[in-house]
């Protein structure tokens, strides 16, 4: 069954017993994902991390290394 199908039976059995209708499936995702990523920072606050640009930080990091610091083995 798929996701469309599942909320169209929902909405017919919440109309048939009267109760509230689920939201469709996705129109909640943008807050979920904006609720997600402020979590992330309110925990990196409380370990003592930086909130924000962790990740930019961390590419920049990784983007500029100097050559001679490979962590692959010398033979490969």
């Amino acid at each position: 069954m798929s996701v469309t199908q599942q909320h169209l039976l929902d909405i017919h059995r919440a109309r048939h017993l009267g109760s509230p209708v689920a939201p469709a499936p996705g129109t909640q995702d943008v807050r979920v994902a904006h609720e997600l990523r402020e979590h992330r920072r309110f925990l990196a606050v409380l370990a003592g991390r930086p909130a924000r640009g962790r990740i930019r930080h961390a590419l920049r990091r990784w983007l500029h290394r100097r050559p001679g610091l490979s962590r692959r083995p010398a033979g490969r």
